[in-house]
């Protein structure tokens, strides 16, 4: 049997003809997709881009309505509550998405991430590590961890804060040794203050251990030592500060002043801070030297070598305060005004945040930054 090319004839014209018809419908259905496409999103873009969060808000949820299976939109309307403060309607807007049953996997990741902002960002901190502990194995895994870090220490969790860290180490995210020595020193205060001075000195000497260089755990380790009448312990202590991190010495200086004098190593111990001052002048290594100065007038003279070697208002009312005016009366007047002007000058300040306290803080109580205040105070920096 033959093969009539004439039904090859007829058939291409039918051909093409068809596909052109599919094409313009094709493109018909897209034109109208086009115009049914959700104006109020590009108008809630523009709102954003211009940061009018409130009309962009309006416009998002208007959008939202008109394409609720659009999962793109919840986030951005979620992230946007976010920002606001308005944690309740974030969490809706997350929660609705978790619930839908066609969400694909990275997307359900997503949403289980945005909501666990919203908990940490409210403060509902048990909340928020219930959902960031639903994150282990997922691409947010290391931002969940993180920001549990973040909530053990707000919640001075310090076991399960160390078994983070640990984790975010072990995983090559960064070195959390020395932050890992301050749990250990934060858990020795603790059962200080419960009187387990064993645990306390345990874990102290592990903090030392961990970080050698590291400030707090010696400086902690002395203080604990002397409480418990090993001032020669503490001395020696003292001492290995001044050789791993002798840019904190101010912080410990009237405690080595106290210590050596309880075990007769004052000249050793002046020589040390002597030696610190020439290094980095400070009003707290000049006290504990005046303390330990047998001749008087020696002592106050560094007072007025201070102010030689630079302007200080501190050190100006220290010296005032030993000295006799002629009239007793002006003499007390003007002795308060100066402690008045210099209380602001002996504070320290969180270089983190400008957070200032009147004594020395590891952990800042304003950005829950570590090791953010400087040795020394306001008035030298």
């Amino acid at each position: 049997m033959e093969f009539d090319f004439t039904w090859v004839l007829v058939g291409l014209p039918i051909a093409f003809t068809l596909g052109w018809l599919a094409s313009r419908l094709d493109f018909r259905q897209l034109r109208i997709e086009n115009r049914q496409a959700p104006k109020a999103y590009f108008k809630g873009l523009n709102f954003l881009l211009n940061e009018q969060q409130d009309q962009a808000i309006d416009a998002f949820i208007e959008a939202v309505q008109n394409d609720p299976d659009t999962s793109e939109l919840h986030f951005a309307l979620g992230n946007l509550f976010r920002r606001r403060g308005e944690y309740d309607r974030a969490v809706r807007v997350h929660e609705h998405l978790m619930s839908r049953g066609d969400l694909s996997q990275p997307e359900r990741e997503r949403a289980q991430h945005a909501l666990a902002l919203d908990f940490l960002k409210a403060g509902l901190l048990d909340r928020a590590e219930a959902a960031l502990r639903k994150l282990e194995g997922t691409p947010f895994e290391e931002e969940a961890r993180l920001a549990l870090l973040s909530i053990y220490e707000r919640s001075r969790d310090w076991v399960s804060a160390t078994q983070i860290a640990a984790r975010l180490e072990d995983s090559g995210y960064g070195n959390f040794s020395i932050r890992q020595a301050h749990y250990l020193c934060e858990q020795a205060s603790a059962w200080v203050a419960n009187g387990d001075t064993e645990n306390a000195n345990t874990a102290l000497v592990q903090a030392v251990a961990m970080v050698p260089t590291s400030a707090r755990p010696l400086i902690d380790l002395a203080k604990l030592q002397k409480q418990l009448g090993q001032a020669t312990k503490a001395f020696q202590t003292l001492v290995k500060l001044n050789g791993a991190a002798p840019q904190a010495l101010p912080l410990a200086a009237n405690l080595l002043a106290n210590v050596a004098q309880s075990c007769g190593e004052q000249p050793a111990a002046l020589g040390m801070l002597e030696a610190s001052y020439m290094r980095l002048p400070s009003i707290d290594l000049i006290e504990a030297i005046v303390k330990l100065e047998k001749d008087v007038l020696s002592a106050r003279q560094w007072y007025t070598k201070h102010m030689e070697r630079e302007v200080s208002l501190v050190a100006a009312s220290k010296w005032i305060s030993g000295e006799q005016l002629v009239d007793a009366h002006h003499h007390a007047l003007v002795q308060r005004a100066m402690d008045q002007a210099t209380k602001p000058l002996m504070r320290y300040r969180c270089a983190a945040c400008g957070f200032e306290v009147t004594q020395h803080f590891w952990h800042c109580p304003g950005c829950q930054a570590w090791d953010s205040y400087p040795v020394r105070r306001v008035e030298e920096l």
